[in-house]
């Protein structure tokens, strides 16, 4: 089998010169080959390292169609974090002139954790799916699914207002009273399983919706949950089994108790829970000699949005706030030791009850007068911290319209180009996006979708921001996903139609 493994990539990338075509299909082949590997991408001279990050290719063919999926533990493929806008070019282009594999039927997907990579890793991104390619063997495939629910929470947060704010680190919550109800999540774990001809798994790619964020107890740089989630898959199915993990539709799925103080942040006890889940899900597929492959290639124009009337909305706001804040006799020194004392008991507040009780014999009020003078300096005091963290929630979040405003304008055209990848490998099913999905738009396409095992991906090739639904954009500037965002109402119906017209295509 050594020997096998050396000599197909030879045949396979010196005898096919595979044409640069947008759709191809070889549903008529009967075998796969595939291969996989990974290198390690994490930047060790920047800090401490509490796991390393990776980046995971995984090649497929039937000698005829190649596929190339990787998955990298970066923030994004360009745009925003350490990877840069030209990388996605230059790893196609480099593949594309040593391995003869289109570009077009190239993917690269982010974990989107927060990681710190190196510099190089366009070069090490390249060097990982050439030796994938260099280890291709004929393989069985199969797909299936597996179920988290324990380590995700939908972040919005639907106040009794109607309006949704987010759960995020870059402001406070609400008061607990003002909230209604919380969103979705997707606990669906989809599962493409490619054994070899001994039954031995080659990889796994799953696929999962939550943003990687819990970051690790040491502080150190991480890979973050789903860093550890491949790594338990990897360990448990044997050294040379590599998992890719492809993210879903997360952009408003945060890990559980995101905003804990009384823990420490970390991200591995979720991360193993994950990784045990998709094994349970793993190990319930039967591989087949499906020789199934295609791949489709399409780009898409979406709407881009004019937000110049709600940034003059949300300052109007912002102005209305600052000019509501009142002056009041305390300060943080003297208004939390009150806090304390008045919610440790609300009848005898400032002193022991027989105090209240002699002035209350002598028919005297000092120490009640007193109690009704604190309640009302701390009722205001405690407005006004309400108050300041509407502003900063406001203010975080007009930051980021007018950032997506200024590029709106500087494009120059109403709409953004975005490229979509479907493929299908056996029964397995997938369809990607450049931006944040919300969670909604997933479970939309997957309803909608023609066959069981149909997935979706965002974080792939590239990067536009958040892609929220039509509804959550009608809350423009109360959350970082209506606010991070450059699309338009309206671009939702036209992206799911397409993404379920490619799955059908497959």
């Amino acid at each position: 089998m050594s020997g096998l493994r050396k000599s197909i990539p030879v045949v396979l990338f010196a005898l096919l010169i595979l044409p640069n075509l947008t759709v191809t299909d070889a549903s008529a082949t009967d075998q796969l080959w595939a291969g996989a590997a990974k290198v390690d991408i994490t930047e060790r001279d920047s800090g401490p390292v509490n796991d390393p990050m990776y980046a995971r290719a995984l090649v497929i063919t039937d000698k005829q169609t190649t596929l190339v999926i990787c998955s990298l533990d970066v923030v994004a493929i360009g745009e925003i974090g350490h990877i840069k806008d030209d990388f996605l070019g230059k790893v196609r282009g480099q593949i594309k002139a040593d391995l003869q594999i289109p570009e077009t039927n190239i993917m690269i997907n982010a974990s989107h954790c927060h990681g710190i990579p190196v510099k190089e890793t366009d070069e090490r991104t390249i060097q990982a799916i050439k030796e994938a390619a260099a280890n291709l063997v004929p393989v069985q495939v199969g797909a299936g699914t597996g179920k988290e629910d324990r380590v995700q929470e939908n972040r919005r947060l639907k106040m009794k207002d109607g309006t949704e704010i987010d759960v995020r680190h870059a402001y406070a919550l609400p008061p607990d009273q003002e909230v209604a109800e919380v969103g979705p999540i997707d606990p669906e774990i989809g599962i493409l399983r490619l054994d070899d001809q001994q039954g031995k798994p080659v990889a796994v790619l799953y696929n999962f919706a939550c943003h990687p964020i819990q970051g690790a107890a040491s502080g150190g740089n991480t890979a973050d949950v789903t860093g550890f989630s491949s790594k338990v898959i990897e360990d448990n199915l044997g050294e040379n089994t590599v998992a890719l993990f492809v993210q879903g539709c997360g952009g408003d799925i945060n890990p559980v108790f995101y905003k804990d103080v009384d823990h420490p942040r970390d991200a591995e006890p979720l991360g193993n829970m994950l990784g045990l889940s998709t094994l349970e899900g793993v190990r319930k597929i039967t591989t087949t000699s499906d020789g199934r492959l295609k791949v489709i290639n399409e780009k898409l124009k979406l709407p881009r949005a004019d937000l110049a009337e709600r940034i003059a909305q949300l300052e109007s706001e912002q102005t209305r706030l600052v000019n509501s804040l009142n002056g009041t006799s305390l300060n943080l020194k003297t208004y939390l030791p009150l806090v304390v004392k008045y919610n440790l008991n609300s009848d005898f507040p400032s002193y022991y009850s027989h105090r209240y009780l002699y002035e209350e014999e002598q028919g005297r009020n000092q120490m009640t007068q007193m109690d009704k003078i604190n309640r009302g300096n701390m009722e205001r005091y405690t407005e006004n911290i309400l108050i300041m963290e509407k502003l900063t929630r406001l203010n975080a979040n007009l930051r980021l319209l007018k950032k997506h405003q200024a590029q709106n304008v500087a494009a120059g055209s109403r709409t953004v180009e975005v490229e979509l990848v479907g493929f299908r490998v056996g029964n397995f099913l997938m369809t990607t996006f450049p931006g944040e999905l919300t969670v909604r738009i997933g479970l939309n396409i997957k309803k909608e979708a023609p066959e069981e095992h149909s997935f979706v991906a965002g974080y792939t090739n590239g990067y536009i921001y958040y892609a929220p639904t039509d509804e959550q954009l009608l809350n423009v500037g109360g959350a970082q996903e209506d606010s991070d965002s450059i699309l338009a109402p309206g671009w939702q119906k036209i992206y799911e139609n397409k993404a379920v017209e490619i799955l059908k295509g497959l």
